[in-house]
């Protein structure tokens, strides 16, 4: 049981349209919207007048208390949902890792031992980190039996999660069997393991070296393979974290012959290019360090355009974050950097700054790219990313005149950097309620651990019904 909360004097904007018009919440539910509410006696009441009134954000691609490359990620399940909900985002999909050869039933049920302290609603995907018949035989309880209906899949990380074609297309037709949306990481990894390696030889150590051994072909021509494997076993295909020109054109090419793909970016790929990596200071270009990397000026204008037009329909994290120390394991060698960026907090507020205050955004459209596709694709909505009577409260208001500064040292993402530092927004999420809860309060983090809940999704059908999205 939740306390009242009436949320008074704002607009209320959903992916389809906006209104001005109060909201009521109880019992951690939306119970009434309408103009001039009566509030329950002893109801919590939020002015939000010269407020945006939003879904909370859905996370689809976020990485918590995940081990890699010899250490761990500095975010565990609570300090990376209570950042989330500092900056807006109510629900956060992860991903569960086996190991190699590990049933991935059983890693399920570690990842849902770390998430016991969320502090937000979570789900999970399932990585497919190898591939064999109990691996095929444990998707279909995952499916049905615990509501793991995403699986992804990896084209880079040779000798480690890089599986081989013939692997992938027969998963991709197990998902097809069962209802389950696979998911690409498109990179191709042998092209990368022979530029690590000239890079290495010939000298070159640098955290460049990362984004030199990752070039934007390698990405284009992993997109378009495995949107053609998609294609030919008539499954659909989510790719996750696009960065280049080359993919965002891969992805619209198939989306204009009517294959069902869905491209999903993050805002840093929009605004951050790779100039970074040639920054003097070891922890600043290694603090950038996540693949695929950032990309050379002109791809981000060229993300824009596919964002603008549809063909990128969601906005993920990929958070992943590490401390300046764990990043200087690579401090000899690029390729021993952890790869992987903070995000959580800032993706709501940044992609405003980024599309809304420039004029690339509407208000709709950003609540389309931080909530409503989410919601829909992954089978959450319209409990997650609606503003409607009998969906979730959870809520963002945004306040388009809160300005802040970016900085590490301010942040509640449980690291020493910020691929945002020294930025200055306009404005920013000065409430989140999540299930009801107000767990950010005008600067006030009161994120409870244990206090998420596990979002068991229903498969998507014989016809991929729910994998779907709005253009707004």
């Amino acid at each position: 049981m939740t306390d009242d909360i009436l949320i008074r004097g704002g607009l209320l904007v959903t992916d389809q349209n906006s209104r001005r018009a109060d909201l009521l919440c109880h019992d951690g539910r939306i119970a009434a919207i309408g103009e001039t509410l009566e509030a329950p006696a002893g109801a919590t009441i939020i002015d939000a007048g010269g407020c945006l009134v939003m879904p909370g954000g859905v996370d689809p691609h976020t990485h918590m208390q995940l081990p890699m490359m010899g250490t761990v990620v500095a975010d565990d399940f609570f300090t990376g949902t209570a950042a989330a909900a500092a900056g807006g985002t109510t629900t956060i999909l992860d991903f569960v890792g086996p190991d190699r050869a590990q049933s991935p039933l059983d890693a399920l049920a570690v990842w849902h031992e770390r998430a016991r302290q969320a502090t937000i609603d979570y789900g999970f995907h399932m990585t497919v980190s190898w591939w064999g018949d109990r691996f095929s035989s444990e998707m279909a309880s995952l499916v049905h039996d615990h509501g793991v209906t995403s699986f992804k899949f990896f084209l880079a990380y040779k000798g480690g999660l890089m599986l081989p074609d013939e692997d992938i297309l027969a998963a991709f037709l197990r998902c097809r069997e069962l209802g389950a949306l696979p998911q690409m990481h498109a990179e191709n990894g042998e092209l990368i393991a022979y530029l690590q390696a000239k890079l290495r030889t010939e000298g070159v150590l640098s955290p460049k070296g990362h984004a030199l051994s990752r070039p934007s072909q390698c990405e284009g021509e992993a997109t378009g393979r495995a949107i053609t494997m998609a294609e030919i076993v008539d499954v659909p295909l989510y790719v996750v974290h696009v960065s280049t020109a080359e993919a965002a054109e891969a992805i619209a090419k198939a989306q204009s012959r009517g294959v069902r793909v869905i491209g999903e970016t993050l805002p840093g790929f929009l605004a951050i290019d790779d100039s970074v990596y040639s920054n003097p200071d070891f922890d600043i270009a290694a603090g950038h360090v996540m693949s695929p990397p950032y990309r050379p000026a002109g791809h981000p204008e060229a993300l824009w355009r596919a964002v603008e037009t549809g063909v990128l329909s969601i906005t993920g994290t990929d958070h992943c974050c590490f401390t300046r120390a764990q990043k200087r394991l690579g401090a000899d060698d690029f390729t021993k950097i952890p790869n992987g960026c903070g995000g959580v907090e800032d993706r709501m507020n940044m992609l405003w700054e980024l599309g809304v205050r420039t004029g690339r955004l509407s208000p709709e459209r950003f609540v389309a790219l931080t909530s409503a596709n989410a919601a829909r694709i992954f089978n959450l909505w319209p409990r997650k990313g609606a503003l409607q009577v009998g969906a979730d409260a959870d809520i963002a208001i945004f306040d388009p005149a809160r300005g802040k500064t970016i900085q590490a040292a301010t942040q509640h993402q449980n690291t020493d950097f910020s691929v945002w530092e020294g930025r200055r927004i306009a404005g920013s999420v000065v409430h989140t309620l999540a299930g009801g809860r107000h767990v950010w309060a005008d600067g006030d983090l009161r994120a409870k651990p244990g206090s998420g809940r596990y979002l068991a999704r229903q498969p998507f059908g014989a016809v991929y019904g729910g994998a779907g999205t709005s253009r707004n």
